[in-house]
């Protein structure tokens, strides 16, 4: 963008934005272009400004049920290099020796970026998350009360923010995907080896003072996903739950008719918490939605039929793919940055 269609998008005087671009130019932030300079256009030239992607990068870890994302991007939220790891090497470990480990190979990894500054650390993690002091809880890997960020903040050697991994994706679909038009609500709806929700409000992904709720417990209709009229909708989602539902039926954990419950089910509970909150878009990730070789449309054809809302709803896949958890690892590191870049600088 040119300065002056910055003025015109924030509205700010030009003497406003000025100010604040040569800060961010002198901070290294962002950088002038005039090599992108229309050579057919009338008038003084208008330099382009982008984002400076060469002096600084953020770092960041996804732990997962079953794989630890680390990622180290620039201010762009461009992927430098990531490295995964199976979470379960680290299951035999003592929880805190675990944390201190996956810690500091991210440090390692940061380290192989030398020419660059790391400005801010990030970690999003399923479970229970104290965004203030970083200490989380994660019952699949049996950590309780593990400090999270103070461990990774030591080894990083810079702040570290940490959230919930739902609301990180839904993060990283809000700041990274470089969508302009987001609806004024939406829903954020993850499931894979678990489940979870997250919503966003004006551009910002809401942030419970208590920390995120959950949908685990969502009572589900389970069909043969379950010998129960009604399941926890955390019970007949995830490969344990697919591998117990095949072993019970003897058929194998691929077949169709588990995938078309699983995505009925899935379809269901979307509509329910649509009508609930009523939200203006809704986007889903995970392997849950992805697996069905007919892709999200039998989740969209059970949602359409559960919903009791007329308005109709397209259920949108994150635009991230099977690299969210990266993705989210990145926007928890930049969105600190992003709220005020000099500060952070």
């Amino acid at each position: 963008m040119t300065r002056d269609q910055i003025v015109r998008a924030v509205d700010l005087s030009a003497a406003t934005v000025n100010r604040q671009v040569n800060s961010l130019i002198e901070a290294n932030l962002i950088t002038e272009r005039p090599d992108l300079v229309d050579v057919g256009a009338i008038g003084r030239p208008k330099i382009p400004l982008t984002l400076d992607r060469d002096h600084y990068c953020v770092a960041g870890m996804h732990v997962g049920a079953l794989r630890t994302a680390l990622v180290i991007a620039d201010l762009r939220g461009r992927t430098l290099y990531s490295h995964a790891i199976a979470t379960q090497e680290f299951a035999g470990m003592d929880a805190s020796d675990a944390v201190r480990r996956l810690c500091g190979l991210l440090r390692e990894l940061a380290d192989r970026f030398s020419g660059r500054r790391v400005l801010w650390g990030g970690a999003a993690i399923g479970g229970a998350v104290d965004a203030d002091t970083g200490i989380v809880d994660h019952p699949i890997l049996n950590w309780h009360r593990q400090p999270l960020g103070p461990e990774l903040t030591a080894a990083l050697g810079v702040p570290v923010s940490v959230s919930e991994h739902v609301q990180a994706m839904a993060a990283a679909d809000l700041i990274l995907s470089g969508a302009m038009d987001h609806g004024q609500s939406g829903l954020f709806f993850y499931a894979r080896e678990t489940v979870g929700m997250a919503m966003t409000i004006a551009g910002e992904v809401h942030q419970p003072s208590h920390g995120a709720g959950t949908i685990a417990g969502l009572p589900v209709v389970p069909g043969i996903l379950s010998t129960e009229p009604l399941a926890p909708l955390q019970s007949v989602i995830g490969t344990d739950a697919t591998n117990a539902v095949a072993a019970r039926l003897r058929i194998e954990p691929d077949a169709s008719v588990i995938a078309d419950h699983q995505a009925r089910v899935l379809g269901e509970a979307v509509a329910a918490m649509r009508d609930i909150l009523n939200p203006d878009e809704i986007i889903v990730a995970g392997d849950a939605f992805a697996t069905h070789p007919q892709g999200l449309a039998p989740v969209q054809a059970a949602f359409d039929a559960a919903t009791r809302i007329d308005r109709p709803l397209q259920i949108n896949p994150t635009c991230f793919g099977v690299h969210v958890p990266e993705a989210a690892a990145i926007a928890v590191a930049l969105s600190a940055v992003y709220v005020d870049p000099l500060a952070v600088v």
